[in-house]
Parts: structure tokens; sequence; C-alpha cells
């Protein structure tokens, strides 16, 4: 079976409870061993270690088509599989081979405390080990995750030092305090990081305490952004299914209109309505499986080859993703109830998670600032400098 399939089942099952679960708003364990037991966790891990060794290609479209079933758990695995990779993106070979058997043989799952709006985690250097304290007011995947990804500065420098450490030790303190609108199960709440002691070897992509910069290290952004457009669209593409199969099934046709049709199917608003939304759909997917395919080849590429150019070229298409599937799929989410009608409005009908969900973390940054990155790019040829959002 192909990994999108079998992404496509996963989601089925979540779809089927996801309302209920949302509700109850409890840690995802049962969720999580699910990813786990489909292989899903494991994708992008190496073969010779059980993983399945696939693209990036293939990681957006199984991201995508787990959140149709459940957005909270399409973005617990797309943060995993950003985390998953993050030794990739800036550690030594040594560290990587290390990082990747570690997680893909056991079927880990990562976490990552590296909110950048916060302060950063302080280290202090303290007999050859490195100990990390703070706070961070977000940590996607928190108690739900086997390993979580530290980011902090070295006391007395300007070094940043990311590290990947267990997660169950005394030293990491969830407050259990994640209350939002919307993506509720995604255990992103806030985290307190008291004394984590990390041996200067695992200090991701430092030799000798010198850490040698490439622009590759800078592609965390604009893959995450890309998983972000990605779960939005498998969110949207939940709501307008969820939709449809309301009003094939429910939905009344209107009496008053001087066409009156028997079947609301037949109705010529509805079939309007739900050709417009379906095609804003499809020209997104299209949008961001070129997105996809672009920077899968670039990620899977030598870390040496990559360039400013090509990385901001890159950059400025993901934006351009992520502000169209944030305005068409919070169209959706919102028009749908005028294609269902008024009954759909109903709790226990559940229309609402979709737009709760898609509406609670498409402000996770302004999507002003996206547009702002395009427009410079199409006028100015200017592409983003790398930032911890762009």
């Amino acid at each position: 079976m192909g990994w999108i399939a079998r992404a496509q089942e996963v989601a089925d099952i979540l779809a089927s409870d996801a309302l209920e679960r949302d509700r109850a708003n409890e840690t995802p364990h049962a969720e999580v061993q699910l990813l786990k037991d489909s292989g899903l966790v494991t994708l992008l891990g190496p073969q010779e270690h059980g993983g399945a060794g696939e693209s990036w290609d293939t990681a957006y479209k199984v991201i995508r088509a787990v959140a149709r079933g459940d957005g909270s758990i399409g973005q617990v695995l797309g943060y995993h599989y950003l985390w998953a990779w993050a030794a990739r993106l800036v550690a030594t070979d040594e560290q990587i081979a290390a990082v990747e058997e570690l997680y893909t043989s056991n079927n880990f799952v990562f976490g990552g405390a590296v909110n950048p709006r916060d302060s950063d985690l302080t280290i202090r250097e303290e007999g050859g080990e490195l100990v990390y304290s703070g706070n961070k007011s977000f940590s996607t995947g928190g108690q739900i995750s086997d390993l979580t990804v530290l980011e902090g500065v070295l006391e007395g420098t300007e070094t940043h030092i990311f590290a990947i450490v267990p997660t169950a030790q005394e030293g990491i303190i969830f407050a259990d305090n994640w209350d939002s609108l919307g993506q509720r199960l995604t255990e992103s709440g806030s985290v307190e990081i008291r004394d984590v002691r990390v041996p200067w070897a695992a200090a991701a992509g430092f030799v000798e305490k010198q850490f040698n910069p490439l622009v590759y290290n800078t592609l965390n952004v604009p893959t995450i952004q890309l998983v972000f457009a990605n779960f939005y669209l498998g969110i949207a593409q939940g709501a307008l299914a969820a939709a449809s199969a309301y009003t094939r099934t429910t939905t009344r046709a209107w009496p008053y209109g001087g066409d009156n049709k028997q079947h609301a199917s037949e109705e010529w608003y509805l079939l309007e309505g739900y050709g417009e939304l379906q095609s804003k759909l499809w020209a997104d997917e299209a949008l961001l499986d070129a997105a996809g395919a672009e920077i899968s080849a670039v990620l899977h590429a030598p870390r040496e080859d990559l360039t400013q150019r090509q990385r901001g070229e890159l950059a400025v298409r993901i934006a351009a993703g992520k502000l169209r599937i944030v305005d068409d799929g919070l169209e959706i989410a919102t028009k749908v109830y005028e294609l269902t009608g008024a009954r759909a409005s109903a709790s226990h009908v559940g229309l609402d998670i979709f737009w709760r969900n898609l509406r609670t973390h498409s402000l996770h940054d302004p999507i002003a600032y996206k547009k702002r990155e395009v427009g410079e790019y199409v006028l100015l040829n200017q592409i983003p400098e790398p930032t911890w959002y762009t």
C-alpha cells in the first residue's frame, strides 16, 4: 500500500470521532500510537533502521491526508517530521547518523521547545556539559513526545545551540495548559526547562565547540511553513468533504425560489458554491505540490549546494502557497454553512471544528508579512532574509 493511501486510512479512523476527541481535549496518546503503528512516524527514517526512507514530497502529502481526518494530529505529525530532520539541517554527519538510528529504530516521536517569540533558553557551561534552563510558552508535541529539541544561547555569547534530549526527565516540566479555540490535541502548552544537561558532543553541528554555518541550516523555516500550508489544506479539504456529505444526505431544497427542486443537490446555487470552493482547493493543491517537490529536491540534495538565492526564491513560493490556502481555507470553512443550511449549525454536526482549527493555527505568524515577502520579490526582486519566521 502506498504511504498516502495509508495516511488516508489513518485519517478515516481519526475522522470517525474527531469531534468527540476535540471536545474531550485529552492528551492524544492513542492518536500518536496510531501514527506509530501505521509506520508514518518513521516515514523519513533510514531504511537500514526500519524507516521508509521516503522523501519530503511524500511527507507533505501524508501530513495533508492525516489533517483531513484531524487537523491537530496532522500538525503533530508535521512538526515531528520537521524536528526529526533537525539533525540533518544543522548537525554533523556522525550526529545525524546517531539521531536517525535512535528515533527510527525506536519509533520515537519528536516535540520541540523552540518558540522564537519567547526569550531564548540560557545555556551555561559546566564541566564539559551544556546546561539548558528557561521557559517556553509553546511546545508542540509536549507530553506525547519521546524526544525534545532544545535551542538556547550560550551565556556571554551570541551562539545558538540545538540539542536533542529525552523528553522523560525531571528537568522538562510541562504545564499542561494548552487551552485554545482549535488544534486542541496538539499538546502545544508551555514548558519549563530546568537544568537539562547535554554533553558538548551532542551540540548539533559543533566540532571542538565551533559551528560551521551553511545556507542549508536555514531551511527549517521554509520547511515548516510548508508543513503549515499542507495541514491547512488538509483541514480545508476535510471541511468541504464533510459539508458535501451533509448536503447530499440532509440539506433540504429551498421551496420558495420559483424554480423548486426536489433535492438540495439539484439547487443551482449549491452546485455553483461547491464548484467554486473545489476549484480553489485544486488550485491551492497544485501550488503546494509544486513547492513541495521543489523543496524536497533541495532537502535531499547535498547540503553544500544550496545558495542564498535558491533558498530565498523557494521561501517566496512557499509564502505564496501559504497565504493562498489561509485565505481560501478560511473562506471554505465559513461558506460551508451557506451550502449546508441552518440546521448544519447544530453542535452535533461539528462543522465548526474545521474553522476553529484553521483559524487558530493560521495566526501562528501574520499572513500580511507573507504577502509582503511575495510583493518585495515581484516588485523589487528581493528575497527574504532568513529569520525565525522567513
